[in-house]
């Protein structure tokens, strides 16, 4: 019996037009790949499962939230470390959600929609996620170009087209299996993260003022430019695709397709996303942190570019490895990002049009789209545009948000599908909550860009 059959026998009442396409698991190359522990220490099981988040966490640290982050810390100081905080455990939450979808039904997001909505909302929703990775995707390419330029001095628009080579990267590690995968991400997450723990230690900011920071203020709401950049950290953290690639990946594991394995599945899951997404939310604090304490305090309030914080940092911070390390960080993180898209638009395209490509014309139709308004913008408009794209792109992503967090809970809820897995009532009304949050937000901004 399959998973799916054994899915349809458990009460969970998916629709599937045809056997042969449906049948399909979720990435099956690497689908139940990886082995799992079904008894010993919780050690020895944690460790199994540990990877998937760490991939998620990516999407919460990739170059977007740098320039949110940077603007924020300069304009504001510690004002809006209360909404990456509170984005953060939004984005656990949904994360969580994520992985039980995935657990326990045996069908990634895209999948679940594709058999649940009607086909033109399925376009729809294909289309907007597609918007989503390819603005992720122009955060990208800015970043690691940015990167490229501040350590090699390469131009900006040859730093772009460098970065389509990169499609064959995720072959490479794919091609090895995807624990080499996880590794690869894991340690470019520990250099970025020791890069600003080095950082922090250098800028010396005020403990009583980060703490401060993390009180909401109703002015991050009623201030336009506060609430611009507001909406830009929460789309740079809060990750559509990543929601897609989580209900996918943590099907690598090959837990026990029954009530036992699947309740231990989620427990485990559960745990690695929660570790990996806190380490996200002291990175972003961390890069906001150092923008306020080095920028906002010495009076550079209009730093918002990636390349005025590369040069601002050394002589600001007095350390001279500063501006180094920042980059060297950023170019981490973008080849990260790189990684974590490509399967995303993977999943996404496979899951909604049942369109199987291979993965390096997938990775290069994507990135080619992000590339040519980043020449574009580069050769009209220089660095400065450039710049102001990559904050554009992460409220960009902030208005596609409602298109996979609004059928993710919808799913989560439904116990016709989810069976004895629906979450509980209180975590029902949390991730509505959270939906209704992201939605008026995104009125919110879209009212004060055509009217204000």
């Amino acid at each position: 019996m399959t998973q799916i059959q054994e899915a349809a026998a458990q009460g969970r009442a998916w629709k599937f037009a045809s056997a042969d396409e449906d049948d399909r698991p979720s990435l099956p190359e690497v689908n139940s790949t990886i082995k799992v522990p079904h008894t010993g220490t919780w050690v020895r099981r944690l460790i199994a499962f540990l990877g998937p988040g760490y991939m998620i966490s990516v999407g919460y640290m990739d170059p977007g939230n740098w320039a949110t982050d940077i603007a924020g810390g300069s304009q504001f100081g510690y004002t809006l470390l209360a909404v990456i905080m509170l984005s953060n455990l939004m984005a656990i939450l949904l994360q969580a959600l994520s992985a039980r979808l995935g657990i326990v039904t045996g069908r990634d997001l895209a999948q679940a929609c594709r058999d649940h909505y009607p086909r033109p909302v399925n376009l729809a929703l294909w289309f907007a996620c597609e918007l989503a990775i390819i603005a992720c995707d122009l955060a990208e390419v800015i970043g690691t170009a940015i990167a490229l330029q501040l350590l090699f001095g390469i131009p900006l628009i040859g730093g772009a087209l460098i970065t389509a080579l990169d499609a064959f990267l995720l072959l490479l590690l794919m091609n090895k299996g995807f624990r080499y995968l996880e590794a690869f991400v894991i340690a470019l997450l520990v250099v970025i993260a020791t890069c600003f723990a080095v950082q922090i230690v250098a800028a010396a900011p005020p403990v009583a003022g980060i703490l401060h920071g993390f009180i909401p203020s109703p002015e991050i709401v009623t201030n336009p430019a506060m609430l611009y950049i507001a909406m830009g950290i929460i789309g740079a953290t809060v990750m559509p695709h990543n929601l897609y690639l989580h209900s996918s990946i943590v099907q690598t594991r090959a837990y026990k397709r029954n009530d036992e394995g699947r309740r231990d599945a989620i427990k485990w899951a559960t745990l690695d996303s929660t570790i990996a997404l806190m380490l996200a939310l002291f990175v972003n604090a961390a890069i906001l942190i150092v923008a306020a304490a080095a920028f906002h305090t010495s009076g550079h309030a209009d730093v918002a570019e990636i390349g005025q914080a590369y040069e601002l940092l050394s002589p600001l911070l007095g350390l001279g490895i500063a501006s180094t390390l920042f980059a060297v960080a950023l170019l981490a993180s973008g080849l990260n990002s790189t990684v974590t898209a490509t399967l995303a638009g993977q999943i996404v395209m496979e899951g909604f049009l049942r369109l199987r490509i291979p993965h390096w014309a997938r990775r290069l139709l994507t990135r080619g789209l992000a590339i040519i308004p980043v020449v574009f913008v580069t050769a009209i408009y220089g660095e400065k545009g450039t710049a102001n794209l990559l904050v554009l792109s992460q409220v960009v992503l902030s208005m596609q948000l409602p298109f996979a967090v609004i059928p993710l809970v919808q799913f989560v809820t439904n116990r016709e599908k989810m069976g004895k897995f629906v979450v509980s009532r209180s975590i029902a009304i949390l991730s509505w909550l959270v939906a209704a949050i992201i939605l008026v937000l995104n009125f919110k901004l879209l009212y004060d860009t055509i009217f204000g």
